[in-house]
């Protein structure tokens, strides 16, 4: 149990993939750190020891749990590195103690006192070696205006539960403009390349770029202000070493060759070529210059970013995400030109650090398969050592590519989850494949899968089916749903007891219905089989509303289960829950699944209205008592809805308009407040300058929004069908009106309510009993 052998531990696992500068004369500090944040009360309660007992020989972090063996009633854990250390504290948390952390806020603090006894010894090996955590877009459709205080959770959250590898974007663009300064490019030769605020991570994918904010209503349009670029930074130096700190690389960006259109000028015999355009977004607005990597200037640029970003953040990772072709074409399909592209990229990243690893997500090989034909992903990652490259298998839940592609060529790469597109917030999951499937593919033939990973596009809502892939991990078998959701939801409406010290925590106090409502959702909303269904669902509500073609792939309006079978008996068994216990309602977590229950009811029994509305339409012609009749009950559910949501915070458009306009400071500069609120709300509706294709892709499902951008659009749309006969409906028309109503709600201002309205409890009292 020589501390000391830590060094060489890091040597193993993802542990190896940090820089040996980030090391602490103490590696356990952090994981100590997290105990006094989380469970303070018990902070000289665990001892935590990096023991060769558990090291295995392998790369697969291992940890073991025991009672201290004087009489302090202490609680030992031993573990091979510091990620394991906290899957350690967690694994006695969840199993032992009965309680969890959650993306609503910790609730490790309910841990009794004295602790509860482990008994027998608990040992624990992960059955892979790297837990990746996050996507490239989840900095734009989740975290984008997140605060510290924010991302403090979501690390502690994921580090608990295993997480070692997190990708970690913040504040990229402060380097890369420092960068392209030093190359010679003024400010205004960047204006035209770096996207608005909310949608910088498709301009560090090379998708977008330019900034399409308007320079109207006094807001500083056209131009991402250096304000937010140096307070990203700021940010990012809180978040990479609490991440190094939890025993957790981050994964930090470098430069992938995407260039304002300027450097074109400044260097004329340069391989520079344009991009392909983005789906919806003007030439103006697409197209992105890409500097090819064989070209030595690339290696300049390169070398000078990776330079200044550790001169900012430190020494702490091997790693670094580089993504050229995520949904942009490569210039040419040219078996050589492939090669030199991912040859030149990797020796770029070698030059700077001899031991670099480039970790790509491969959604490129599923969205352009056409493309990525066998010989040209050979090309293309042949030239890689397999020690030097991580592949995400960024589909693997749906679409995997790993079997087309046998295993990446024996490439490392990792099984992951996407399931969340744009942020969408329909309950879904289909928790066989996200148990079976990684255990699956470990086990297959000739495998070199390495990890699992959650690349959901969003964190808003549908948390256990994330919850159960990172509990896979660290185990060989597949999870069990029944168990392991009735073990979930009794954790996660933990209302404690009398102090226990038995083996286990006692929580008695929590009613069946509860329980029972979960295992309810576990058996139909998480377990889905359709093959149309890709992940998180979306509402028609959500969507400008027409006659028909009311889908919006990747995210489906496809109601896949019985609604009186699933949603309707959970969510009776919640407000029996609530009733027979009411301190339940006082649990952010109980309030959260009521909501999210509730609102999926009223947003499957739109559909019905939709249908009913658009057959009475059909059949009645405009202005027929059918038709008015349908269509306010259409509406009824939307003011419904937008009643429901209004009494949470979480679920308020105010609250996201708020925290966008707080990065402007307190009194600050009112221009730029107002440019946040823009983009804030550009995203979750035009998605884009202009409408297109693009539109509603990361809708919300929030007070505020549902009330009044939703209910503006339906309640043109009912007006259309009441002057329309249906022969003469034109979809290109009525998208005219509804394009407008959008132009228009991302110009204006939220002037309140600010905070919830109503009563939680009795709106989703009332959505049972009228809906139910």
């Amino acid at each position: 149990m020589l501390v000391s052998r830590w060094f060489q531990l890091t040597a193993l696992a993802a542990s190896a993939l940090v820089s040996s500068a980030s090391n602490s004369s103490d590696p356990l500090a952090g994981i100590r750190d997290l105990v006094k944040r989380r469970i303070s009360n018990h902070v000289n309660d665990f001892t935590f020891t990096l023991s060769t007992a558990n090291d295995t020989g392998s790369d697969l972090d291992t940890f073991t749990i025991s009672d201290a063996s004087d009489s302090s009633g202490g609680i030992d854990i031993e573990c091979s590195t510091a990620s394991a250390c906290a899957r350690g504290l967690y694994t006695y948390a969840t199993e032992v103690g009965n309680v969890d952390i959650w993306w609503t806020g910790s609730r490790l603090d309910a841990l009794p006192s004295p602790l509860p006894r482990v008994g027998e010894p608990i040992t624990r090996s992960a059955i892979v070696e790297y837990r990746y955590f996050l996507n490239t877009v989840t900095f734009g459709y989740t975290a984008n205006w997140w605060t510290f205080e924010q991302w403090e959770l979501l690390l502690d959250w994921a580090a608990l539960r295993g997480v070692n590898l997190p990708l970690a974007w913040v504040g990229y663009e402060h380097t890369l403009a420092e960068t392209f300064r030093d190359a010679g490019l003024t400010d205004e030769d960047m204006v035209p390349f770096f996207g608005g605020a909310a949608f910088l991570p498709w301009n560090r994918f090379g998708n977008i770029q330019g900034d399409w904010s308007p320079s109207t209503n006094g807001s500083q349009g056209g131009k991402l202000p250096q304000e937010w670029m140096d307070a990203q930074l700021a940010l990012q130096k809180q978040i990479v070493p609490r991440i190094v700190e939890l025993g957790m690389t981050p994964v930090l960006p470098a430069f992938p060759g995407f260039v304002p259109p300027a450097m074109h000028t400044l260097f004329p015999n340069a391989s520079i070529v344009n991009g392909s355009e983005y789906p919806g977004i003007p030439a103006q607005y697409s197209n992105d210059s890409f500097l090819a990597p064989f070209d030595p200037l690339y290696a300049q640029l390169q070398s000078s970013f990776l330079a200044k970003q550790t001169e900012a953040l430190g020494n702490v990772t091997h790693v670094w995400t580089i993504d050229q072709y995520n949904e942009n074409s490569p210039y040419s399909g040219d078996l050589t030109y492939l090669a030199n592209i991912a040859n030149s990229t990797f020796a770029s990243l070698r030059a700077h650090d001899p031991d670099a690893i480039w970790l790509m997500q491969g959604w490129l090989f599923f969205a352009d398969e056409p493309f990525w034909t066998s010989d040209r992903v050979d090309a293309y990652l042949d030239q890689i050592p397999n020690d030097g490259m991580i592949i995400l298998d960024l589909f693997s839940d749906v679409y995997p590519q790993w079997q087309r592609l046998d295993s990446y060529r024996g490439k490392s790469w990792v099984w992951c989850e996407v399931h969340d597109f744009g942020g969408n917030m329909g309950l879904e999951g289909n928790f066989s494949v996200v148990t079976n499937g990684p255990v699956d593919a470990l086990n297959s033939p000739n495998s070199s899968m390495k990890g699992v990973g959650l690349a959901m596009e969003g964190l808003e809502g549908n948390e256990i089916i994330y919850d159960v892939l990172l509990d896979q991990a660290w185990s060989a078998a597949p999870l069990d749903r029944d168990a392991y959701a009735k073990a979930w939801a009794t954790r996660r409406f933990h209302l404690p007891t009398a102090n226990s010290s038995t083996t286990t925590a006692t929580n008695t106090s929590i009613p069946a219905s509860a329980i029972e409502a979960w295992q309810t959702l576990a058996s139909t909303v998480y377990s889905s089989t359709n093959p149309n269904v890709w992940g998180a669902t979306k509402s028609l509500i959500e969507l400008a509303p027409s006659l028909g073609g009311m889908y919006s792939a990747p995210s489906s309006t496809i109601i896949f289960y019985d609604t009186n079978t699933s949603l309707v008996p959970a969510l009776r068994g919640l407000v029996a829950a609530g009733t027979s216990a009411p301190a339940l309602w006082a649990l952010d977590e109980f309030r959260t699944d009521s909501i999210d229950v509730a609102r999926q009811l009223l947003a499957n029994r739109f559909a019905d209205a939709y249908t009913a509305t658009t057959g009475a339409y059909n059949a009645s012609g405009p202005g027929s008592a059918a038709l008015n009749a349908t269509a306010a009950r259409m509406m009824q559910i939307i003011d419904d809805l937008d009643r429901l949501l209004m009494t949470h915070e979480p679920y308020l458009l105010s609250s996201r308009i708020a925290s966008a306009r707080a990065w402007a400071g307190d009194g600050g500069d009112e221009a730029y407040a107002d440019y946040l609120e823009y983009e804030a709300r550009s995203q979750v509706t035009l998605w884009g300058p202009v409408p297109s294709v693009l539109n509603d892709y990361a809708s919300k499902v929030w007070g505020g929004l549902v009330g009044t951008y939703y209910r503006q659009r339906w309640t043109a749309f009912v007006e259309y069908m009441n002057v329309t006969p249906s022969d003469k409906f034109e979809r290109e028309e009525l998208d005219g009106i509804t394009d407008k109503i959008a132009e228009e709600w991302v110009l204006e201002r939220w002037e309140g309510p600010w905070g919830p309205v109503g009563d939680l409890r009795e709106e989703v009292e009332r959505v049972l009993q009228v809906y139910g």
